[in-house]
């Protein structure tokens, strides 16, 4: 969580033109809030987003394997980010995140922004094997990583709920690759 903030800070820094901060931040908070993927990221259009019930509504399937379409709930920092950014932002698009020559932020793009801000902040990401890692290492499937990581270690909740929360099809998936977060 720390590290997230570390991320979120440097996006209202020098190292983000100030056009883009709110943007920037409103991504990080969302996929460390919402466990999104990037593409369900970056498929997200405006009307996606209810800020009234504080929400975000995944509609299609991005690719074969993810999941149904949902509506997953927001922290309510999430929602006053996404709220003033949208009120703020400087390019009127359907798509939630823009980028700078395009009309939609590209998974690629969203890749290349959180590696950046991630050396920007040097953000060393912990190693499933132990240690830590470099910047480069963040991605936004880091991200996704860290939403298990709080559910269980700082919320002190199941691999169930991380399964709901990540929208795994199958449990077996989330006891593979999270089970070594639960306390013994």
């Amino acid at each position: 969580p720390e590290q997230v903030e570390q991320l979120r800070d440097v996006c209202l820094s020098s190292a983000v033109p100030t056009y883009l901060q709110d943007r920037d931040e409103a991504i990080i908070a969302l996929l460390y809030d919402a466990g999104l993927r990037a593409g369900e990221a970056c498929a997200l259009n405006v009307e996606h987003v209810d800020l009234d019930a504080g929400t975000v509504y995944l509609p299609t399937r991005i690719q074969k394997g993810s999941p149904p379409p949902a509506t997953l709930e927001l922290a309510s920092d999430t929602t006053r980010l996404l709220r003033r950014y949208l009120r703020d932002r400087w390019k009127d698009t359907t798509a939630l995140f823009p980028s700078r020559s395009s009309d939609r932020l590209t998974t690629r793009s969203l890749r290349r922004l959180v590696e950046k801000l991630a050396s920007e902040a040097d953000v060393r990401p912990q190693v499933a094997g132990g240690g830590t890692g470099d910047p480069s290492d963040v991605s936004p499937h880091t991200l996704r990583h860290s939403v298990a990581y709080r559910i269980i270690q700082v919320e002190g909740r199941r691999l169930e709920d991380v399964q709901l929360r990540l929208r795994h099809a199958n449990r077996q998936t989330t006891d593979q690759i999270y089970s070594h977060l639960i306390p013994r």
